[in-house]
């Protein structure tokens, strides 16, 4: 039997350490990016982390200030453009799949916002998601990896 070649999916946090310099985890998320942009299989970026990254790094109150809107969107446009990341929007049927998963996982509370990534990579074609969040709320068929 040959294995399933993974599909890389990458977690909001990976793009926020990667954009910012001065945190301790900037190095080995780009790394994992730029290892990320090298597998020969694609990787993409599920559309909610978009607006996540985006929400917390242009922030006002972001520690070690906020950066311009022009600065995130550069830093992203960098990895569609010249990394070869795929932004991955949630498929037709996406809010009745969502909330079936959701009941049937039990998701409560603020885990929706992993699942709803989760869910935009699995149905996008990814089989690994890539994360340092060690709790991420993952779904069957979608296995989770820390890169560090």
């Amino acid at each position: 039997m040959v294995a399933e070649t993974p599909l890389i999916a990458v977690d909001t946090n990976l793009l926020i350490y990667a954009h910012r310099a001065a945190l301790p985890e900037h190095r080995p998320a780009r790394r994992a990016l730029e290892d990320a942009s090298q597998d020969p299989h694609g990787w993409g970026i599920p559309l909610p982390c978009i607006s996540e990254f985006w929400s917390v790094v242009t922030h006002p109150a972001a520690a070690g200030g906020p950066s311009t809107p022009q600065q995130a969107r550069a830093f992203l446009a960098g990895l569609v453009q010249h990394g070869g990341a795929a932004v991955w929007a949630p498929r037709d049927g996406f809010w009745e799949r969502l909330t079936q998963l959701s009941a049937d996982l039990r998701i409560q509370g603020p885990r929706i916002f992993d699942l709803q990534i989760a869910l935009t990579a699995f149905d996008n074609g990814a089989s690994e998601m890539w994360t340092h969040d060690r709790h991420f709320t993952t779904l069957p068929g979608l296995r989770r990896h820390h890169p560090f």
